[in-house]
């Protein structure tokens, strides 16, 4: 027997906002399934808020408990960091399952100081790096989804804050306990796919899909494929018996 449609809580990237997931939204509205995006602090319509990890973790958690029905948590990139540490928190959360986009990194080390240092390199530049982040993303991103990562804004100013803050997050020891369904979706060229094998050992019940030809922007890049994983997992908590 199927439940009632599920809700879902979309928790956007970096630099990004809640616009990035319009093509998501319009998907599980046609689909009859609520759905809230967030903005984190320091982003989109929050964009004066000093980024901290404590209220980032809190706007995900307030948009869980405020959802109805089965909730179904979904992360991109710095989201799906986040997502990932607060699905797999002690005591449980209460989301029926969870799909982490682009985010199975550990972000610590090197690589997330090599960021940083770009980051700040762009940051430098007379613009901010935008005319070359626009140029990325018209060689990249499908005419539908082109402009909706820098609809609500580039959270410029938060990014090295919020880069820093993320080294807190024990992802080691949140992955193993996440209790629900879980899908990890990666784009095949992806920068955050550099800790997938220990994700693969750490979460052996999870599901990981590999978008072909398709880099670290996946939910807009191919939006039809992830939509697709956003209905294998809603048909999956919806008919759960």
């Amino acid at each position: 027997m199927s439940r009632s449609p599920a809700s879902v809580v979309l928790v956007h990237g970096i630099r990004t906002s809640s616009t990035m997931w319009r093509a998501q939204e319009e998907f599980l509205a046609e689909r009859g399934n609520p759905a809230v995006a967030v903005d984190l602090p320091g982003h989109g319509t929050r964009m004066d808020e000093p980024f901290a990890l404590e209220e980032a973790m809190r706007t995900v958690d307030a948009a869980v408990r405020d959802a109805d029905g089965p909730v179904l948590l979904v992360g991109h990139s710095m989201g799906g960091l986040l997502s990932t540490a607060y699905a797999g928190a002690d005591p449980t959360p209460p989301i029926a399952g969870f799909v982490g986009a682009s985010c199975t990194a550990l972000p610590r080390g090197a690589g997330l100081a090599a960021y940083r240092v770009l980051a700040g390199a762009l940051n430098a530049m007379p613009d901010r790096g935008m005319w070359l982040s626009r140029q990325v993303l018209d060689a990249t991103l499908p005419a539908s989804t082109r402009e909706d990562f820098g609809a609500g804004g580039y959270a410029m100013v938060t990014q090295d804050e919020a880069l820093r803050s993320l080294v807190e997050l024990d992802l080691v020891a949140a992955v193993p306990r996440i209790p629900v369904p879980t899908w990890f979706v990666n784009g095949q060229f992806d920068q955050l796919r550099t800790h997938e094998t220990l994700y693969r050992r750490l979460a052996p019940d999870a599901e990981f899909i590999i978008v072909p030809r398709t880099t670290h922007l996946v939910t807009a890049m191919r939006p039809r494929v992830f939509n697709a994983v956003l209905q294998l997992a809603l048909a999956t908590l919806e008919t759960a018996p």
